[in-house]
C-alpha cells in the first residue's frame, strides 16, 4: 500500500520496504520526481503495478516495451518499474538504454501496444520519471495520468499472473536504420553535434556520419554527471556553447539534443541561436512545398508567424495553435491529421509520410539535413533571414510551487482577461484577444503577444513574449505581463530573463 510522503523518509527501515511517492510527481503528461527525496524504489514498483493494472482495466494486450536513459540511477529505477509491471502480469520487453523516441519506435518495431520510458528528460541530475503510452504514437495525457495517479496512490494495483521478462537486442540498430534509410547528402554539410554528454551521444554522431555529414563533436562522450552543462537545447547555456563551437569550427550549423533525445535545438552558420518555433516555420515552409495545403499544429508558446507568414499563406497552409506539452501536441497532430506539430521547447512531431507522429530529435536532425540538401544554394542563416522579422524572449520560468502554480495561474488568467475586457492597454497597445486554451496568450492589435502558463514538468510558471515591431516593444510586453505576475506573492525569481 502506498503511504503518504511524511510517513516514509530516506534512510529509514520503511524506506527500503514501503512505497514512497509524492503525489505532485504525477503531471499532465508524464511523471517526474526528485530521487530519492520524492520517490523510492518500492514506490517505482508500485508505479509499475499501477501502470500494469491500468493496462488490464483498459483491455490492452499485456505487453510493453521499456527503456531507460543514460543516468547512473536509471537502470535501478527501470528494474523496480519492471518488477511492478511483471507483478501485474505484463510481459516486459526491455530494450535497454535508449532515447525516448527509440522507445516510441520500439512500439512499432516490436508491434507492442504500450511503452514506458524511464527518463528525467531535460531535468537536471537528481530527477527521474516515466513517459508512457498505450495508443501509439500517443503518450499519456491528463486523463490517463489522473487515472494512473488514483490507481497508484489509492493502492488499487492488482497482481495478476502471466508476467514475464525478455531483453530485446537490436532495437537501437533498427531505430538508426529507420531514421537514415537510403538518404545521403548531395552537398557538403559540416554540423556541430551537441549532446551535452547525454544519451544522444550514443546516437547522433553515428546518424550524421551515416547520411554523409561532417561532424564537429561537442560533448559527445557519454557522462551521466553532465560535466559541461545540463543537456537542454532550450537553455541559453547550451545554445551559447553551440554558437561558440560553430564560430570556432566554421560549421554550417549546430544541432543540439536534450537528455532523452526527443528535442532538437539549432544554431545557424553565423552563430545565431534560432528558437525552435522559428526553425519550425523554416521547416513548415519547406514541407509545405512538398505537401501543399498541409495542416500544422503550433503550441501557444510559439511565434505568430505560423499564422501570419505570407509564404505559408500562399502555400495554402492551415495552422492550429494548441496546448503546450508533448502529449497534448502529439494527440492534436493525430486528431486533425496534421503533417507536423512544432513546439517552442524543441519538440517536433513529424507525422506520416515524414515520421510516425511522435517527437524525435534525431528525426528532426535528419529532416533538417534533408532540408539543407534541398536548399543547396542557401545557408541556414539565409533561411532564417528570409522569415519576417520578429523579436522574441527566451522561455522564462519564474518559480511557483507545484501545489500552488495552477491556482496562481487561474488568478493571473482572470486578471489578464479582465484587462482585455476593460479595454486596458498592454505595452501601449490595445488588447485584441486573450486566448485561454493553455494559460493566457494576450494578443495585441498588431499581432504581438505575451503568454503566461504553468509548467507541466517543474515548479514554475512559463512566460514568453514576441513583438512584430521591435525589441523595445518586446521588452515592454514582458514588463507589463510581469507586473501582473508580481501581484501574486507566491511567484518567485526567474530562471533567466531578457
Amino acid at each position: 500500500m502506498t503511504k503518504p510522503l511524511p510517513e516514509v523518509t530516506p534512510n529509514t527501515w520503511s524506506f527500503l520496504r514501503d512505497a514512497m511517492i509524492k503525489p505532485t510527481g504525477f503531471r499532465e503528461y508524464d511523471a517526474r520526481w526528485k530521487y530519492p527525496e520524492e520517490i523510492n524504489l518500492p514506490g517505482m514498483t508500485a508505479l509499475g503495478l499501477g501502470l500494469g493494472t491500468q493496462m488490464r482495466r483498459r483491455g490492452i494486450e499485456p505487453v510493453i516495451a521499456v527503456g531507460n536513459d543514460y543516468r547512473d540511477y536509471s537502470l535501478a529505477i527501470k528494474n523496480a518499474l519492471i518488477l511492478g509491471l511483471m507483478q501485474a502480469g505484463i510481459r516486459v520487453k526491455d530494450i535497454g538504454p535508449a532515447l525516448s523516441p527509440m522507445a516510441y519506435f520500439a512500439q512499432f518495431h516490436l508491434d507492442v501496444p504500450a511503452v514506458a520510458m524511464v527518463t528525467a528528460s531535460h531535468n537536471p541530475n537528481g530527477w527521474t520519471g516515466v513517459k508512457m503510452g498505450f495508443d501509439r504514437p500517443l503518450t499519456h495525457g491528463p486523463d490517463e495520468m489522473s487515472e494512473l495517479r488514483d490507481i497508484v496512490l489509492n493502492g488499487e494495483g492488482q497482481p495478476h499472473e502471466g508476467g514475464s521478462y525478455e531483453f530485446v537486442e537490436g532495437v537501437k540498430e533498427a531505430y538508426i536504420d529507420d531514421l537514415v534509410g537510403d538518404f545521403k547528402m548531395s552537398r557538403p554539410l559540416k554540423v556541430v553535434c551537441a549532446t551535452g554528454n547525454g544519451t544522444a551521444s550514443a546516437f547522433a554522431p553515428e546518424i550524421f556520419e551515416r547520411i554523409g555529414v561532417e561532424v564537429v563533436p561537442s560533448h559527445n562522450r557519454l557522462d551521466y554527471t553532465f560535466p559541461n552543462y545540463n543537456p537542454n537545447p532550450e537553455a541559453l547555456e547550451m545554445l551559447h556553447d553551440m554558437a561558440a563551437t560553430v564560430k570556432s569550427s566554421g560549421a554550417d550549423m549546430a544541432l543540439g539534443f536534450d537528455g532523452d533525445g526527443d528535442r532538437c535545438g539549432v544554431v545557424d552558420d553565423e552563430g545565431e541561436e534560432i528558437f525552435a518555433d522559428k526553425v519550425g516555420v523554416i521547416m513548415a515552409r519547406d514541407l509545405a512545398k512538398l505537401y501543399p495545403g498541409s495542416t500544422f499544429v503550433a503550441d501557444v508558446k510559439s511565434t505568430g508567424l505560423f499564422a501570419s507568414d505570407p509564404e505559408l499563406q500562399a502555400l495554402g497552409v492551415k495552422v492550429d495553435y494548441w496546448k503546450t506539452g508533448h502529449s497534448h501536441m502529439k494527440r492534436r497532430v493525430k486528431e486533425i491529421d496534421a503533417l507536423a506539430g512544432f513546439e517552442k521547447s524543441g519538440h517536433y512531431f513529424l507525422a506520416e509520410p515524414v515520421g510516425r507522429g511522435y517527437d524525435c530529435g534525431m528525426r528532426v536532425a535528419v529532416e533538417i539535413c534533408k532540408l539543407m540538401d534541398r536548399n543547396a544554394g542557401q545557408s541556414m542563416s539565409d533561411l532564417r533571414k528570409a522569415l519576417p522579422k520578429t523579436w522574441s524572449t527566451p522561455t522564462m520560468s519564474p518559480y511557483a510551487a507545484d501545489t500552488e502554480k495552477y491556482d496562481i495561474l487561474k488568478r493571473l488568467v482572470d486578471k489578464l482577461v479582465a484587462k482585455g475586457e476593460a479595454g486596458e492597454s498592454l505595452a501601449g497597445r490595445s488588447i485584441k484577444e486573450v486566448v485561454t486554451v493553455n494559460g493566457a496568450r494576450v494578443i495585441l492589435d498588431n499581432g504581438s503577444w505575451g503568454l503566461v502558463r504553468a509548467s507541466s514538468n517543474t515548479p514554475n510558471l512559463v512566460v514568453v513574449c514576441e513583438s512584430s515591431e521591435s525589441e523595445a516593444e518586446m521588452r515592454a510586453i514582458f514588463a507589463d505581463i510581469d507586473a501582473v505576475i508580481r501581484t501574486e506573492p507566491g511567484v518567485g525569481d526567474y530562471d533567466q530573463t531578457i
